[in-house]
């Protein structure tokens, strides 16, 4: 028969072993609901309309599935942005929807993949949610340009915004530089 002691310290490790293991399951579940909620507001905000390529066919413009969220195509190189006239027309868009022009100058969707070098891949959570705060590149860089709807996204409690940058790491990584953003015509 064991001691009493040898008992203790059996219920003990075994106590102890039972909570690691549920509290890993608890966590996983927790990860797999952060990412889950992330995927349903990168789809209900529309961030694809955006951050993902399009390809033209018989029904229109589509996303490309294999740039997903990828932002721009760096091999797609653009002519400078047409000069609008005055009036109601202010901005114009490419034929993927990656790129805006207007009194900003010209934007590129950025990537959003997990890629460590031209995506997200290298960024912290924090990060991401200051970029999203503050409405500049990693949360004090250059100022994020329209169409980004930062100051809506902005209005979004730090759960929500960690639940995207959970799911956007979970999507597969794209090689994808994203070119730089163009200054506005006649401005240096």
């Amino acid at each position: 028969m064991l001691s009493r002691a040898v008992q203790v310290t059996y219920v003990v490790l075994f106590g102890a072993a039972s909570l690691i293991a549920f509290s890993g399951d608890k966590d996983a579940a927790t990860h797999a609901a952060r990412v889950e909620r992330g995927r349903y507001i990168v789809e209900a905000f529309g961030c694809a309309d955006c951050h993902t390529p399009k390809t033209f066919g018989p029904d229109g413009p589509q996303e490309d599935p294999k740039r997903h969220l990828s932002g721009h195509p760096h091999d797609v190189q653009l002519p400078p942005a047409p000069t609008l006239p005055d009036g109601p027309w202010n901005f114009s868009g490419n034929d993927m929807m990656t790129a805006w022009s207007g009194p900003w100058g010209t934007s590129f969707t950025a990537n959003l993949t997990p890629d460590v070098e031209t995506g997200l891949g290298s960024w912290k959570e924090e990060d991401f949610v200051a970029t999203i705060r503050n409405g500049r590149h990693m949360g004090r860089g250059r100022p994020l340009l329209p169409p980004m709807p930062w100051p809506k996204t902005a209005n979004l409690n730090d759960e929500d915004l960690k639940s995207i940058f959970a799911y956007l790491r979970t999507i597969p990584a794209v090689k994808n530089a994203v070119p730089e953003p163009r200054p506005p015509a006649g401005s240096r």
